[in-house]
């Protein structure tokens, strides 16, 4: 009887200094967004560094990806719309469809799907990587934006680069 007192007791005592999860690192979990909902929740600067859209989706409403985010101590923000193998290739592709979506978070990649609508960049260092396919513009509003934005990996834009929205 009393090593299950002393068990018990262990257990309790380890729940009552067991870290409590605080809103940054909740954050910094993925978000899958099945809707517009979860979509504009995960996008503000409350949501988290990672956007998981696994399904086409078209919204009415303007997209602005907001706030800094870290991903393994580096800053990072990314919109991947595509699923992926247990080798980390791409498996298929998604199309999110936006009047326009505005990057206000620095660091922010887009990866291997397809975005329809204009792209409005404000931070530094976007990337469009992975055969991303931009169906609409990009403007930039600085050159600071412009100078570090980096195309890759088959990454393609099918309307013009502009500067200075």
């Amino acid at each position: 009887m009393k090593i299950k007192t002393i068990v018990l007791m262990i257990a309790v005592a380890a729940l009552l200094v067991a870290p409590v999860a605080s809103a940054q690192d909740t954050v910094s979990s993925a978000s899958r967004v099945v809707d517009a909902d979860s979509l504009m929740n995960a996008a503000n600067e409350d949501g988290s560094w990672i956007l998981i859209i696994q399904q086409d989706l078209s919204v009415d409403e303007d997209i602005v990806l907001e706030g800094e985010f870290e991903n393994d101590g580096e800053l990072d923000r990314k919109l991947a719309l595509y699923d992926q193998d247990s080798n980390y290739n791409v498996t298929d592709r998604y199309t999110l469809e936006a009047p326009s979506i505005t990057v206000q978070s620095p660091n922010t990649r887009f990866k291997a799907g397809i975005f329809v609508g204009d792209v409005y960049v404000a931070a530094e260092n976007f990337k469009l990587t992975t055969g991303f396919t931009v169906e609409g513009n990009v403007y930039f509003e600085n050159e600071a934006a412009k100078s570090t934005f980096t195309i890759e990996k088959g990454a393609t834009i099918t309307g013009d680069i502009v500067n200075n929205f």
